[in-house]
């Protein structure tokens, strides 16, 4: 089904799998669908997101990546990732997702633009690049993207766009964004809009309290995040946090900057989800301390969560 605005639950963010050779390593991927969708109790996944490593692959990899798992997917939302340098490829990738059975598409501006005219007119132009019948995910990621997009202005662009039926909100901080944007939409200002969050979860605890509908993020434990979800939308406050807190450590060191996908990947192939860590080049892995701290992190983990006894 086509994305529309009330999608919420998790949406997780999906590593693209390697052979340490390099090459797409098609078996992990679908157990990695496989095991986010049955098993992990997501309801959708994104895939050649940010941390999909996108950019190093090509426009065909791309293509049969993200068909490969939309197949896969059935009846679940799968969004993928269109950012590119130019229309052209970002309309080719589009429209090819979507002819494949993907629920939509996700954007995120480049890091050229620096002032609200230049962001609210890049989006117009993308969206008549792909075209107005693509539902389309607007993605808020200043802290890598450097475009500042304030609430108003996401406004203005959801407004402008009517194909734009989700945030992918990760300012930081940016809990009052979700408070202003929800605001808006109770008085009317603002039409409805589903408001998933990144940054690893790190903060989803309180986002969910301020009305995000869910996440899209890839922590290495999807099913908690799902959960999660689930303990606040049924107002199990103590539970929700405690659960939370519980993976916080490990969450804080996988959002690292650097090596926050190794500690991702390291962690998925532990749990059996891929095969291999690795990352294409050009990519970076964990050092052994490194390894020593994530196993640590684990085990204590795994005293509160079953699911961390790998």
């Amino acid at each position: 089904m086509p994305l529309d605005h009330t999608a919420r639950g998790v949406y997780v963010i999906a590593p693209t799998p390697f052979h340490p050779d390099g090459r797409v390593d098609l078996a992990s991927t679908d157990r990695m669908t496989d095991f986010f969708l049955q098993q992990a109790g997501c309801d959708g996944m994104t895939v050649l997101g940010v941390m999909g490593e996108a950019p190093k692959l090509d426009q065909a990899e791309a293509l049969d990546f993200a068909t490969r798992i939309v197949r896969r997917a059935g009846k679940a939302g799968i969004i993928v990732g269109v950012s590119a340098p130019g229309f052209a490829a970002m309309r080719a990738l589009a429209r090819g997702v979507m002819e494949a059975g993907a629920a939509g598409v996700m954007i995120a501006p480049p890091p050229a633009l620096r002032h609200d005219e230049a962001v609210a007119t890049y989006f117009r132009q993308a969206v008549e690049a792909i075209g107005n019948d693509i539902p389309w995910v607007l993605q808020d990621y200043p802290q890598l993207f450097q475009v500042q997009m304030p609430p108003a202005l996401i406004r203005r662009i959801v407004t402008d766009n009517p194909s734009c039926v989700m945030l992918k909100h990760e300012d930081w901080p940016g809990l009052e964004k979700i408070s202003a944007l929800r605001g808006w939409q109770a008085d009317g200002s603002l039409r409805p809009l589903s408001i998933l969050c990144g940054n690893g979860g790190i903060f989803l605890d309180f986002e969910m309290e301020r009305g995000a509908d869910g996440a899209m993020t890839g922590y290495a434990f999807p099913d908690m995040l799902a959960e999660l979800v689930r303990l606040c939308a049924a107002g199990e406050r103590d539970r929700a946090h405690d659960l939370f807190d519980a993976h916080l450590p490990l969450i804080r060191y996988e959002l690292q900057p650097g090596v926050g996908l190794a500690v991702r990947k390291y962690v998925l192939m532990r749990r059996g989800i891929i095969a291999s860590d690795a990352q294409r080049k050009p990519g970076s892995g964990l050092s052994a301390t490194a390894k020593t701290e994530v196993e640590y992190l684990l085990g204590r983990l795994a005293r509160h969560d079953p699911r961390a006894r790998v």
